[in-house]
């Protein structure tokens, strides 16, 4: 690879995660810069915000690519590093996964978004229990349908037959979400049991919010 792949990420961040758990998977070697989005009012923060105008993480910076959104740089790394691949070959297939993906990226965890919760306390006057309880409800509802979706012959070992896919690559960020916001897997045995495998993997656990330099550095 010519340039050298750097990724600005915060450990907390789902979609932060997604990339981070792909570029394990690849194996492909990158600089770790956290961004802190919670510190809002630095110096710091306003130079990542000229650097990412929509000021949310993930950011990739490939030589002089810069790329915002995390589904848009999980397929960057699928067309510079195909293998393993994250899509199957199959358009039908690759269709499915990404769609698992976006369901996940676009429907689900927006509603557990940091900036959501802010507006809701700020501009609504939700205490901190009622910002905890629209996430639990919004992710509950999310991921009932996702395991409906999961009751697929398509369903393998993971979302997406028996290797990973970008699919997963969302999956788990979300569950792990899930479960810091308290909700009991339980209730979704198919989800909760692709997390498990996908969780024993090296490149997942490398990839976990606990394995962060920043969570390291605490």
């Amino acid at each position: 690879m010519a340039h050298s792949l750097t990724l600005y990420s915060y450990s907390l961040s789902s979609a932060s995660h997604r990339v981070r758990i792909a570029l394990h998977l690849k194996d492909l070697p990158f600089e770790y810069v956290t961004v802190s989005i919670v510190a809002q009012d630095t110096d710091e923060w306003a130079r990542y915000r000229a650097l990412n105008p929509q000021a949310l993480v993930p950011t990739l910076v490939h030589g002089e690519v810069t790329l915002t959104q995390s589904l848009a740089i999980l397929e960057y790394l699928e067309e510079i590093a195909p293998t393993p691949a994250l899509l199957p070959r199959d358009p039908a297939e690759r269709a499915r996964v990404r769609s698992l993906a976006l369901y996940i990226a676009s429907e689900i965890q927006p509603m557990q978004n940091l900036r959501v919760q802010r507006h809701l306390k700020k501009a609504l006057g939700q205490d901190e229990n009622a910002g905890m309880a629209w996430r639990r409800h919004w992710v509950a509802l999310g991921l009932d349908a996702l395991e409906k979706e999961l009751q697929s012959p398509a369903t393998g070992l993971f979302c997406h037959g028996d290797s990973p896919t970008i699919a997963d690559c969302c999956l788990v960020p979300q569950v792990h979400a899930a479960k810091r916001w308290g909700l009991d897997m339980a209730q979704w045995p198919t989800i909760a049991w692709i997390a498990e495998r996908a969780d024993a993997l090296e490149a997942f656990r490398k990839a976990a919010p606990e394995n962060t330099p920043e969570a390291q550095a605490k």
